[in-house]
């Protein structure tokens, strides 16, 4: 599969954070698809912990400077760039002073998630495909890591459904064994940005079971990045007959994710 246009969006990504699972995964991934000669850009939060000097993050001066209403509050969009050190592949890093600033991740100094992880995932999904659409760059896939992301999809179908720049794209979500909850408030900061669906209703409890099922649900196709899940998300693919690429370990998944977005997203979907 060659000249398709890929936007990874993930939580993470070596070497601009540690090298877990996730990070690791993006890296590999987006540095084999290039080098099929695909367009590819990548997007992940510009956490606090990452250190701009070291990197050379810098900010892109007419990607900035755009608010974005997160529960009727305007907040300001900030976007560096960055680059992979020994390839050609430029990363995008959503950034605000509220959400982005503090030297943690997710959670506090107590182990705590913090309670607005909803808004920050909110910000950073709605500052990515604001950002896309300002790059005026059409994605044939959206493939997406990480908890930060698992609102895209809703987003993307719902909230952005009437938009060239995402028509007929699509979304690869890959779903880990990590959890997480986010705060009950998120149902209704979601409905502020003019979002009905019936599905909206696994957020009355938006643990991580939900929150994956919302995701799945608004998603063209799942990899697993763990070999084990829950029962209940392993029911919730099979009634919603998901299309699904078993777990692979980082060291596989070049030519196997190649051959997945071209056989199942698309040919088969489209």
């Amino acid at each position: 599969m060659t000249g398709k246009r890929i936007l990874y969006i993930s939580s993470d990504l070596f070497p601009f954070s540690s090298d877990n699972t996730i990070s690791l995964s993006v890296l590999k991934a987006t540095k084999f698809m290039q080098s099929k000669r695909n367009d590819v850009r990548i997007f992940m939060p510009r956490f606090g912990i990452i250190n701009e000097r070291r990197h050379q993050l810098h900010e892109v001066i007419r990607l900035s400077g755009m608010n974005l209403v997160i529960n009727d509050i305007d907040q300001p969009l900030l976007i560096k760039v960055a680059s992979i050190p020994d390839a050609k592949l430029q990363v995008y890093f959503i950034d605000n002073e509220e959400y982005f600033k503090r030297k943690a991740i997710d959670k506090d100094e107590n182990g705590n998630f913090f309670k607005d992880n909803d808004e920050r995932a909110i910000f950073f999904t709605k500052g990515v495909l604001e950002t896309v659409k300002k790059l005026n760059w059409k994605p044939d896939i959206i493939h997406i890591y990480g908890w930060i992301t698992l609102l895209i999809p809703l987003y993307v179908k719902i909230y952005y459904k009437n938009d060239p720049i995402y028509k007929n794209t699509r979304i690869v979500s890959s779903i880990y064994n990590n959890s997480f909850n986010l705060n009950k408030e998120i149902i209704k900061k979601i409905k502020f940005d003019g979002i009905k669906s019936k599905q909206l209703k696994f957020l009355e409890n938006p643990n991580y079971l939900n929150i994956v099922k919302l995701c799945l649900y608004f998603s063209d196709a799942i990899i697993k990045g763990d070999t084990f899940f829950p029962e209940e998300i392993e029911t919730f693919i099979k009634l919603n007959k998901l299309l699904v690429l078993k777990y692979y370990p980082v060291e596989e998944i070049e030519t196997v994710y190649q051959k997945f977005y071209k056989e199942t997203i698309l040919e088969r979907i489209d």
